[in-house]
Formats: C-alpha cells, sequence, structure tokens
C-alpha cells in the first residue's frame, strides 16, 4: 500500500526546535520529489519544504531560514527540521509528493495521519 508515514511532532514553546521524519515506500522515495505540507484548524493546506531525489530543495518565504528539508536515501526517510518555531507554525504536518516550484500538483498519493505540532508557551 502507498502509505507514507509520518511522526515527530509535539509540544513545544516558541523559538524551539522538533524534527519531523516520513518513512516513504521506497518505489515513492526513489522517485518523486517529496515535500512537507502543514494544515492548521480551519486553513487550507499549504506547503512548507520540499526536495527532489538529486537533493535539490525549495521553501516558500514563510518559512525559509528557519525549516530545513532532508532525505535518508537509506531509510526512505525525509526529514523536516523545524527551528525558531512561532506560535503560527501550530499545524498537523503531512508529506507526499511535491514539485520543486511549490506549486499543487495534479494528484497525491493518499495522506497519512499526519503528525500534530503545537507551539505555545
Amino acid at each position: 500500500q502507498l502509505q507514507l508515514v509520518e511522526s515527530g511532532g509535539g509540544l513545544v514553546q516558541p523559538g524551539g526546535s522538533l524534527r519531523l521524519s516520513c518513512v516513504a515506500p521506497e518505489n515513492v522515495f526513489r522517485n518523486y520529489a517529496l515535500g512537507w505540507y502543514r494544515q492548521a484548524l480551519g486553513k487550507q493546506r499549504e506547503i512548507v519544504a520540499v526536495i527532489l531525489t538529486d537533493g535539490r530543495t525549495n521553501y516558500p518565504d514563510s518559512v525559509k531560514g528557519r525549516f530545513t528539508i532532508s532525505r535518508d536515501d537509506a531509510e526512505n526517510t525525509v526529514y523536516l527540521h523545524l527551528n525558531s518555531l512561532k506560535p503560527d507554525d501550530t499545524a498537523v504536518y503531512y508529506c507526499n509528493v511535491a514539485q520543486l516550484d511549490l506549486r499543487p500538483r495534479p494528484s497525491y498519493f493518499p495522506w497519512g495521519q499526519g503528525t500534530q505540532v503545537t507551539v505555545t508557551s
């Protein structure tokens, strides 16, 4: 089954850090650009990072310089390092296929359950 599994979320204070993990099926990991998305309560899902199979990355301005996406080819895992977290970063974070230009794709694999990140003092 083509399912991506996210983990690593939690409760953190403003200014804190977290590392999220996404394990993907091998054929997805090897052949697709992967990205991290987030959806805050009452808002639309938005992309926050993308990484290509060759390692190139891109981020929207809202997280640039604070979030870093990386991949571990041996573990079929994509990571999202979140630093300098703000309350506005509170959301459920998901991973799925993505495009370098950060635009919506015509289709996605089934969305996983995501992992909750809550930033509060």
